[in-house]
């Protein structure tokens, strides 16, 4: 286990364990399809990237539950989602 997830203070910087497992789900399953890490350390290690990024506040969980770049506006995503024809076009 990493000496960083032994301690509290990345638990209570996040808001919780279950924040905290959630945001390196998230940020792992981003990183492996191509996100560019957010800090530059010596290790390929995804685990430690992200832990990093939590350390050095890049990265958030935000109020969706999503993981946020710290500074970057997020996207609306209702625009990307088509939810189909209206009821007035299916009469």
């Amino acid at each position: 286990m990493l000496e960083e997830l032994k301690e509290e203070g990345i638990v209570n910087k996040v808001g919780g364990r279950f924040k905290l497992s959630t945001m390196i789900q998230k940020r792992m399953v981003a990183l492996n399809r191509g996100a560019r890490p957010l800090v530059e350390i010596p290790t390929k290690n995804l685990m430690r990237i992200v832990i990093q990024e939590i350390l050095e506040d890049k990265i958030y969980l935000d109020q969706s539950g999503n993981v946020a770049i710290k500074g970057e506006v997020a996207p609306n995503f209702d625009s990307y989602f088509d939810a189909g024809p209206d009821d007035v076009d299916l009469s």
